[in-house]
């Protein structure tokens, strides 16, 4: 069927994203891995590689969003909800058993900026996701510029152990990094709560 081919294009894609890049990732390795005939690749997607490239990041960005935003959404405490992404990252390694980490990162270390497009939707996505959780840490009551620099903090610090956790096939920096993470978001929630209450005093 036609949308079975599409749909194994896609994975296909994904995968080889996250594995080599946009550069990395030819039509022919595209092609091959999809098991699709080459005029297929025009007939779903005009536009080419590009157009695919360009789909399966936007769903990508899209799912990871989801994913971070249920996460924080999940608990009360952003400290705790914290600890769990650190922990959802570590078994996701764990379950591909180290080969794939953000998916994203491949492509933007290519630097496709002769693809705007996708330039822009790898830019939006790294806002997208600080933003989630500037909002959590905000809702619990720290002050916008210290949420900010705690958002940041914690997603880059995803990205860095991703790398780390790859290259040594180990989940244990993650664990360590996530409770030092925590605690700064717990200790910075509670100076939030501490203000509030100072200024309503005043």
């Amino acid at each position: 069927m036609a949308t079975d081919t599409r749909t194994r294009m896609i994975q296909a894609t994904a995968l080889l994203l996250r594995r080599r890049g946009y550069h990395g990732t030819s039509l022919n390795d595209i092609l091959s891995a999809s098991a699709a005939p080459r005029g297929s690749l025009y007939f779903h997607f005009p536009g080419g590689k590009d157009q695919l490239v360009i789909e399966v990041t936007r769903a990508s960005v899209a799912e990871v969003t989801e994913r971070l935003g249920a996460a924080l959404a999940a608990e009360k405490d952003p400290a705790v909800a914290v600890h769990h992404i650190y922990q959802s990252v570590a078994r996701m390694l764990e379950e591909n058993e180290f080969s794939l980490g953000c998916p994203i990162a491949p492509v933007v270390l290519d630097a496709p900026n002769d693809v705007p497009d996708l330039a822009e939707i790898c830019r939006s996505a790294f806002e997208q996701w600080i933003g989630l959780l500037r909002e959590a840490f905000v809702r619990a009551g720290v002050a916008e510029r210290r949420a900010q620099a705690l958002a940041l903090l914690v997603e880059s610090s995803l990205e860095g152990l991703m790398v780390i956790a790859r290259a040594t096939r180990d989940r244990a920096p993650l664990a360590i990094v996530a409770d030092e993470v925590a605690a700064l978001v717990e200790s910075a929630v509670l100076a939030g709560k501490v203000a509030q209450r100072a200024d309503a005093v005043v």
